[in-house]
């Protein structure tokens, strides 16, 4: 008998949808459909999880442990135990603990999956036995930086008040990709209040194309229309100075600073017509009820994080935060204030251990002493829920690293990804529905929990499970290795002040909302004046920040375009892949085709190129092919690839991060995906 139960989506979205999952038997899954328990998911999920049952019962997915037999990247391995593969592991790091240090170990992750124990726990191996830690840059950490600038703490609206909202505007999110419920609560402002829908990305997008209004900066210049914007609201009368005064940092310096900062300024860096600019400045400015919805798309540049706190002091600006439905949401991951030492063994962290910026792995595993310090070389690595062969940038660097014959390498992983090819131990791992674990959604307010639903496909485990088998191998004492992962779950809840795990699955998740005078700032931005700060202390965030500006502009760190390389990249996720996850199911690649290369038709007559034929994209990184495609939705000068297409997926067998930079952005780290200067030629 079929029944549909309850769980959570792990991947990496904000909207941690909450799912109804048809189990046809205890190995099988069936449909896969959004769930109304969580009102902000209410029903609505993305077609690549609602086809789950293709990835889950994929015939691909890794049955059994596996030692190398072959060359590093070859990709032949023959069957072992589970003992045998776990003692190989542990005797590797105890081997490399002792001749380099225990720092010359790196546990190596990142968001394959959301969940809080499957994801995190590796920490807590690597803070009890004094392993190398990780700074995870590569996904939000520009945004994060820019978001603390202006507003202090990581929270902003509830989503759902956008539904209230009279203007919307979702800036850098292509939320048809990657945030599908984000459009739907958009189209109920439309629908309902007759809410604008506009779109600021630097090319058309299908959310784009959905809205009423698409502006179209040139990538890595959105700081600059930001800006703009601010100085028409200034000079037209449609800032909240008494808001200002009394909630913000706002100083007669600022002023002046933003008076040069005029539209026709900003068109000649963004290419928005002047005219524009100043439509969408009034537009803005007289709607009090304006939600502005940040993403991550356009912080993944060298300038990044300038950017998001530029464009987030719009609404301090206006005064939108005293409105219903007005004020910005970048992220809500604050207001679930998890005590998550149980899971992490953050109770157990040295301060003296040196810290490893993920985005730099290319770099660290080839010994760059920038980045390694006075330390060990990388010796030995456990990497789980990451592809890092495909998905960190400078590729040539991160696989020249892993094909070191002198680096120890295990892969906990559901497929055999490139990353796993180099492996000298490869581990099968489960999915979401085959483990359990707690969640929490930064584009919403809930948090929730989901039980395992099928039995482990094949010989697979769960990272809970490998984590603690390494730990009693290594002699590494934690309580949080003798709990199960429920078990997990459910004290991280109650140390944090939450219902138990129980009782939030029996309730469908549990909304952590805040009310309206602290979710709109009316107590107070998260800074220790309580303002929000126009003029950021980026000293206070990160090292790298002697470029950044001292208030909201334009930062011209950017790589860009010149006579030898006179295009801009920009690498945005498909509709149907997210990072590498789902890359293998059939439905997906389909829908996708092929690795693409989006070019202005304008370009394509200068250069003599034609749809169909293969282009070559390249820098002093590498070189690149793919299949060209005029697309009249972006500016002359800019690339777009979509997809983070498996290296193997492109002629040449050469992926599109061989461009990509591991330069950090500033301060302090972060991925530069979109912030690539490259030539382009037929092939």
């Amino acid at each position: 008998m079929t029944e549909f139960l309850p769980s959570v989506c792990p991947h990496d979205c904000p909207s941690t949808c909450a799912l109804d999952v048809e189990r046809l038997d205890p190995r099988t899954i069936g449909r896969v459909r959004g769930s109304a328990r969580n009102t902000y998911t209410d029903g609505v999920i993305c077609a690549k999880v609602a086809r789950y049952a293709q990835r889950v019962h994929h015939p691909d997915r890794l049955t059994t442990p596996l030692r190398r037999i072959g060359a590093k990247g070859e990709g032949r391995f023959e069957p072992i135990s589970w003992d045998d593969a776990l003692h190989s592991v542990a005797d590797a790091f105890s081997s490399a603990a002792a001749q380099f240090g225990e720092e010359s170990v790196w546990p190596y992750y990142y968001a394959g999956t959301m969940g809080l124990v499957q994801r995190d726990g590796i920490n807590r191996l690597r803070h009890v036995l004094g392993y190398s830690g990780e700074k995870t840059t590569i996904c939000n950490y520009l945004a994060d930086m820019g978001w603390l600038a202006g507003a202090g703490v990581k929270h902003g609206l509830d989503p759902r008040e956008m539904a209230e909202a009279d203007l919307v505007i979702l800036w850098g999110s292509n939320a048809v990709h990657t945030q599908i419920n984000a459009i739907s609560w958009a189209n109920r402002a439309r629908r309902a209040r007759q809410a604008p829908l506009v779109v600021v990305d630097c090319y058309r997008t299908p959310t784009a194309e959905a809205a009423d209004i698409h502006l179209m900066p040139r990538p890595g210049t959105d700081g600059a229309l930001a800006t703009a914007v601010m100085h028409v609201l200034l000079r037209d009368g449609h800032a909240d100075r008494d808001y200002m005064a009394t909630h913000t940092d706002f100083s007669r310096e600022l002023e002046a600073h933003l008076a040069s900062r005029s539209p026709h300024w900003a068109e000649a860096i963004t290419g928005i017509p002047a005219c524009e600019i100043e439509s969408f400045a009034r537009l803005y400015g007289t709607t009090p009820r304006s939600f502005l919805r940040l993403g991550y798309g356009f912080t993944r540049s060298r300038n990044g994080a300038a950017a998001m706190h530029a464009a987030s002091c719009l609404p301090a600006m206006t005064g939108a935060w005293r409105h219903l439905g007005g004020g910005a949401l970048y992220s809500n991951a604050a207001i679930y204030h998890l005590d998550t030492t149980v899971i992490e063994g953050t109770d157990c962290r040295k301060a003296s251990v040196r810290m490893l910026d993920q985005t730099r792995i290319g770099p660290i595993l080839t010994g760059d002493r920038g980045d390694l310090g006075d330390g060990p070389p990388v010796a030995a690595m456990l990497v789980q829920n990451t592809n890092p062969a495909v998905v960190a940038p400078d590729s040539n660097l991160v696989r020249r690293g892993l094909a070191r014959d002198d680096l120890f390498l295990c892969v906990h992983e559901q497929f055999m990804t490139e990353t796993a090819r180099f492996a000298d131990i490869v581990l099968p791992a489960t999915t979401f529905l085959e483990h359990d674990d707690l969640y929490r959604g930064g584009g919403h307010t809930y948090l929730g929990v989901a039980r395992a639903l099928i039995e482990p496909h094949g010989q697979s485990r769960s990272n809970h499970e490998v984590i603690c088998a390494l730990a009693e191998l290594l002699e590494a004492d934690h309580p949080g290795f003798h709990m199960t992962a429920w078990e997990l779950v459910d004290t991280t809840l109650r140390r944090s002040g939450w219902p138990g795990a129980d009782e939030v699955l029996a309730a469908g998740g549990h909304d952590c909302a805040l009310d309206f005078p602290t979710a709109h700032f009316a107590t107070g931005f998260g800074h220790k004046d309580g303002r929000f700060h126009f003029s950021p202390d980026w000293a206070a965030l990160g090292a790298d920040h002697t470029k950044l500006p001292t208030f909201p502009d334009h930062c011209t760190v950017i790589e860009a375009a010149d006579a030898d390389h006179p295009f801009r990249l920009v690498t945005p996720p498909a509709r149907s892949f997210l990072n590498t996850t789902f890359t293998e199911t059939p439905a997906g690649r389909a829908a996708e085709g092929r690795p693409t290369a989006l070019v202005h038709p304008k370009d394509c007559q200068q250069l003599g190129l034609e749809e169909g034929m293969l282009v070559r994209l390249g820098n002093a990184r590498g070189e690149v092919l793919a299949t060209l495609r005029p697309f009249d939705g972006l500016r002359p000068g800019v690339v777009v690839v979509e997809g983070l297409w498996p290296n193997a997926d492109f002629s040449g067998g050469l992926g599109i991060n061989h461009l990509t930079s591991a330069d950090p952005g500033m301060p302090g780290g972060g991925g530069v995906f979109h912030d690539t200067a490259i030539w382009l030629q037929p092939a």
